[in-house]
């Protein structure tokens, strides 16, 4: 195993202590080329991908605080789903 892959995994490791120590629910995945961790936080959902050169990009994602009804469900459906078929 090379140096870069210990920093990068040592990277993740560290990160996810952070998370266990501040009792911060994540989730973890293989995305692309790297290791994603998603994060829910109140009104925040986090996408941190880890990269084996040692590359973190984060992307956060905010709520509006709007609370729709049952109603929305079938219009997010069409407005994101494809047809089977």
């Amino acid at each position: 195993m090379s140096i870069g892959i210990q920093s990068a995994l040592g990277k993740v490791l560290s990160f996810l202590d952070q998370l266990d120590t501040h009792h911060i629910w994540y989730r973890l995945e293989h995305v692309r080329d790297s290791i994603m961790v998603t994060i829910s936080v109140p009104g925040e959902r986090w996408e941190v991908e880890f990269f084996e050169d040692g590359q973190i990009e984060v992307e956060r994602f905010h709520s509006s605080g709007v609370v729709v009804g049952e109603s929305a469900l079938d219009e997010l459906i069409a407005q994101h789903g494809s047809d089977a078929g």
